[in-house]
């Protein structure tokens, strides 16, 4: 099952993360089909950049969102 979920970025203590299409039996870090974008805790106000258009193709055809990746996109 494929999967739409954040994969960890950047170093100690400075997360950056990715926004990934992923198998879910892959790690958290592991290989990804797709990057569609991002998200940066650190900013004030914090940043999210997704592509609404690649998002919603891969939730078309079966991949399913994880939580945080829900709350930071607002659907």
């Amino acid at each position: 099952m494929t999967v739409v979920r954040l994969a960890r970025f950047g170093r100690n203590k400075k997360p950056f993360y990715r926004v990934v299409v992923t198998d879910s039996r892959k790690k958290r870090d592991g290989g990804f089909i797709e990057s569609i974008g991002y998200y940066n805790p650190l900013t004030e106000p914090k940043t999210v950049k997704i592509d609404e258009t690649k998002l919603n193709y891969w939730l078309g055809v079966g991949a399913q969102m994880s939580e945080t990746v829900k709350k930071i996109s607002g659907k």
